[in-house]
């Protein structure tokens, strides 16, 4: 190719000079032979230079679960168990934002591959007009369904008061938080990855300040108590909002947000759902999880219930993180098996696996050596700490064997095999654990839902091997 056609390309911050580009999830490949950056150049290298700053933005992202958790503990265990109770719901508003935004960035970045800006510009504004919908509609909706939701779980008024009081007040920001998702995912699309670091990192950071000022009413602020750990949230996400809009007005994205696009159209529609309904579905199923364990510990306990809540805050650290992994890993192995470079697929495959099974084996051993230390810091209840330890030290026996299903799943996804992925994360979050934690339960108690997690993630693991190998046909 000569110089007067060739392309440069952004990625993850670095300009590459590259000829014909293709994009997968957001990420542009090469397919010169002078710029192979992702087919030359060393897996291990290439991983460790891609995946830390993407799993920073998610250790961020777990910082926001668990800030609040945290100091929503130290006004009372009924508060907690409120906080646990709605977590479901804010997980599903969360997995539409996040599920449409994959849709969003994958379709702005097919067009820009094929060079249709224009096409790009579309998918950029109807994608934004959709989640300022699903932003509408999630926010009247969960509202309206909070109390009745809360009152299948228990029938504490204390306790629904406070989750509705919660509720009143986070879902309110959920159209802001519909905009962050489609801001950060925009960004991604045309290789900027820094910038959602930055946004989420000063949002969390706004969060932190301003959950004890509220709460508990520091200087003049008065003491809002559960409510301002929700106005604190949703603050926080304001700022993240208000960092993304000016950099989106400072700095010029190759992709704008156009007014002649202002309407929808069949064709970007369904486009855009095509990709983002499958991403919701995944996202969404541990919604349907915590549920339907709420609604088994619910039976044992109130206490059950909120040893779940802080089990399912705390893990996000370590599945956040793995995810980060997870995300690097997408366009290489992508890249990898359309060159036909199998044995790199198989590499990449392998590293991550490693890279992810260490990570679970450091949440094990914190989790066997310190769980009562843990859960400490969520309630000041002996007999809680006590059960959640025990919950801690059952549940992270699944935590290692559990690399081989998030490894096989977002491989899959990278490489556009939505089905079998999701068939994973089914086995994973449905078919397997709810009927074992049901079973287990009448024999053990409320420990046999703590049992469950590990014999599903023993089975899924064995399922997700069969499931990558069936899917992913590679040469020796």
């Amino acid at each position: 190719m000569d110089g007067k056609n060739r392309l440069t390309c952004m990625i993850f911050g670095r300009k590459i000079p590259c000829g014909n580009t293709n994009f997968h999830r957001g990420f542009c490949f090469m397919n010169t032979s002078d710029s192979n950056f992702f087919g030359t150049e060393k897996v291990s290298r290439i991983l460790l230079k891609i995946a830390p700053p993407v799993m920073l933005a998610q250790l961020i992202q777990a910082l926001y679960n668990i800030v609040d958790s945290y100091f929503v503990a130290k006004i009372s265990e009924n508060a907690m168990t409120a906080l646990s109770l709605v977590y479901p719901v804010q997980n599903f508003i969360n997995a539409v934002a996040i599920g449409f935004g994959v849709g969003i960035n994958a379709v702005i970045a097919f067009h820009l591959g094929a060079g249709d800006r224009d096409k790009a510009n579309d998918a950029a504004t109807q994608g934004l007009l959709l989640s300022l919908i699903h932003g509408v509609v999630l926010t009247v909706s969960c509202i309206f369904i909070m109390k009745p939701f809360l009152s299948a779980f228990t029938k504490d008024e204390n306790v629904i008061s406070l989750g509705v009081q919660y509720c009143n007040i986070v879902f309110l920001f959920t159209i802001i938080n519909s905009l962050n998702l489609f801001f950060e995912k925009l960004f991604q699309a045309v290789g900027n990855m820094k910038i959602t670091m930055v946004g989420l990192m000063v949002g969390c950071i706004t969060n932190i300040i301003l959950d004890p000022i509220m709460i508990f009413g520091i200087g003049f602020m008065p003491k809002m108590g559960i409510k301002g750990a929700a106005l604190a949230t949703g603050l926080g996400q304001c700022v993240t909002f208000i960092i993304y809009v000016i950099y989106y007005i400072l700095n010029p994205s190759s992709v704008k947000v156009e007014r002649k696009y202002v309407r929808l159209t069949s064709y970007m529609v369904k486009k855009l759902y095509s990709i983002g309904i499958p991403a919701i579905l995944n996202l969404a199923l541990p919604s349907l999880l915590i549920s339907s364990l709420n609604a088994i510990l619910a039976a044992f306990s109130q206490v059950y219930v909120l040893v779940l809540g802080v089990y399912y805050k705390l893990q996000t650290f370590l599945y956040l993180t793995a995810n980060g992994i997870v995300q690097g890993m997408r366009p290489i192995i992508a890249y990898n098996y359309g060159a036909g470079e199998h044995k790199r697929v198989r590499q990449i495959y392998s590293y991550v696996l490693i890279m992810i099974a260490a990570i679970m084996a450091v949440g094990t051993v914190i989790c066997l050596i310190i769980p009562s230390n843990i859960i400490s810091l969520f309630t000041n209840n002996d007999e809680t700490v006590k059960l959640g330890a025990t919950a801690l030290r059952i549940i992270s026996a699944g935590f290692v064997v559990s690399a081989v299903s998030v490894t096989s799943c977002g491989a899959l996804e990278g490489l556009s095999k939505g089905f079998p992925s999701l068939v994973i994360s089914l086995c994973r979050y449905i078919v397997i654990i709810i009927p074992a934690a049901f079973i287990l339960s009448r024999f053990f108690g409320a420990v046999g839902v703590w049992h469950a997690f590990w014999v599903a993630e023993l089975l899924t693991a064995v399922i997700s091997l069969f499931v990558y190998k069936k899917s992913v046909k590679l040469n020796k």
